[in-house]
């Protein structure tokens, strides 16, 4: 029995409105996007001119005092382990392959810039000159280096070279992390797209209201109430 035939009628509506405006957002009409990936793509081009760590990472490798390290790497895989080679010995490092380990030697100080090098290349959407430099697709590139700089972290913890381990640590996550997870979005400055994105937070608090009073409004017009 409908206590409230008008307050009933009223959130039906509202809840009929909500699943048509819902369908229509998932519907491929902004740019070839539906909105929940077109506000993803937005959101991330804006993002991305925050996250450009390198400079200062550059910065922070060129004043670490400048050492030698002797490392053993044994990676997941053969092939991950050969692609990794030539990223050290584009660092001057020397290199030596046994199966899934390589034994590097070499300055840290030019891995670490070698690394960052490349990231800034990925980070600039520059993959072109990541495959004719390696000759290996680019986001694998960075993965080769995310998981050499990993590796390298661990090694050097277990020598104790703690500050060597976390410099290394934030090039990991800082520069080549950020240059992969954000290779071919373009950067975006948050003040071009600013009435967008006021637009998509605003809907995005009446479309959640919407559907709550269009709740509320159902199950009142029912005759349904919370008492104590």
């Amino acid at each position: 029995m409908i206590a409230n035939k008008k307050e009933f009628t009223g959130g039906v509506v509202l809840l009929v409105l909500f699943a048509v405006v819902l369908v229509a957002l998932f519907q491929p009409v902004f740019h070839g996007r539906n909105a929940m990936a077109f506000l993803d793509h937005l959101y991330n081009t804006i993002s991305k001119g925050s996250v450009y760590y390198i400079p200062a990472i550059r910065s922070d490798v060129d004043k670490m005092t400048v050492r030698s390290v002797e490392l053993e790497l044994r990676y997941q895989t053969g092939i991950e382990a050969a692609q990794s080679v030539e990223l050290f010995a584009t660092a001057g490092a020397e290199v030596r392959r046994d199966g899934r380990t390589l034994e590097v030697a070499g300055s840290l100080n030019a891995i670490l810039g070698a690394a960052l090098v490349d990231a800034d290349l990925m980070y600039h959407n520059a993959g072109g000159a990541m495959d004719a430099k390696y000759g290996v697709e680019p986001r694998r590139t960075m993965y080769n280096w995310w998981s050499s700089l990993k590796l390298m972290d661990k090694a050097l913890k277990k020598q104790k070279e703690f500050e060597a381990a976390k410099l290394t640590s934030s090039v990991q996550k800082k520069a080549v992390e950020t240059a992969y997870n954000y290779y071919e979005v373009e950067a975006v400055d948050i003040m071009d797209e600013i009435g967008l994105i006021i637009f998509s937070l605003a809907f995005y608090v009446i479309y959640t209201l919407w559907y709550g009073f269009a709740i509320l409004f159902v199950f009142e017009g029912w005759g349904l109430r919370l008492s104590h």
